[in-house]
């Protein structure tokens, strides 16, 4: 389960985009992405087009009480019809959060949310899930646990406080991670620049990803990541997703190591 967080704008939808076009090209096993921004843009991201939602599904349900059977409890029935909403492509399944209404919608759905990920998760070999910017699902304990927390930084200062800030929460609320990651993004020079603010993240540095015409053009073009054409950019996704999945938690990558 790799769960890719960072504050708004560093780029963390596209690399967990960037992560499913990887993982599918290496055939690595039955692959689930989730879509936990109530932004919804990994969607579109992998070309899927308005997707049925968790929250539209509460919303539904809630409206029509008088549909859920008899001797089934609404929360129950709200998980089968998550489940039967799963978008099934030819090589991965989807999951889409939506957006809320309101703080009471949200914490129930982020809720329900989690208890569906802990249970449908053991039937794929690998889980990407994009979080919401920030630390908003990290503070909200959407997830129990993870084998990789992935922050996403921009090459800047700001960026690179802001992983540390969302690893260190992550750690005092004693979510379980196998291993935490830090990939900057949008990188135009040296990353020696920045390397000690890198450093005091305490994070093992995954990668760096440059600030490519590719990545830009394709941002602006409404098409599928699976149409990036950029044997750079995707060479570099390839090595960083190598160190991802393949380090143990006995054999960690030095923390803040560039």
């Amino acid at each position: 389960m790799i769960a890719v967080n960072g504050k708004g704008g560093t780029g963390k939808t596209t690399i967990s985009a960037l992560f499913i076009d990887a993982l599918i090209s290496q055939k690595k096993g039955a692959l689930l992405a989730i879509d936990a921004d109530p932004n919804s843009c990994l969607a579109d991201s992998l070309g899927i087009n308005s997707p049925q939602t968790i929250v539209g599904i509460c919303e539904e349900v809630s409206r029509n009480m008088d549909k859920i059977p008899s001797g089934m409890t609404k929360d129950r029935f709200i998980e089968m019809k998550v489940q039967e909403a799963l978008v099934e492509n030819r090589d991965f399944d989807m999951l889409v959060m939506g957006r809320p209404e309101g703080p009471g919608c949200y914490c129930y759905v982020n809720s329900l949310l989690r208890n569906i990920i802990d249970k449908i998760s053991s039937n794929y070999d690998f889980v990407v899930i994009d979080n919401a910017a920030g630390m908003e699902h990290i503070s909200r304990r959407t997830m129990r646990g993870m084998s990789s927390l992935v922050v996403v930084s921009d090459y800047s200062i700001a960026g690179v406080r802001s992983a540390k800030k969302i690893y260190d929460l992550a750690k005092e609320l004693g979510i379980k991670i196998g291993n935490a990651f830090l990939v900057i993004n949008k990188v135009a020079g040296p990353i020696e620049n920045i390397a000690d603010e890198i450093k005091a993240t305490g994070l093992a540095v995954a990668g760096t990803v440059p600030h490519e015409q590719a990545l830009i053009d394709w941002n602006i073009s409404n098409r599928p990541v699976f149409e990036l054409d950029s044997a750079a950019v995707k060479n570099t996704i390839t090595g960083i997703l190598r160190k991802i999945t393949e380090v143990k938690n006995a054999d960690r990558i030095t923390e803040g190591k560039i």
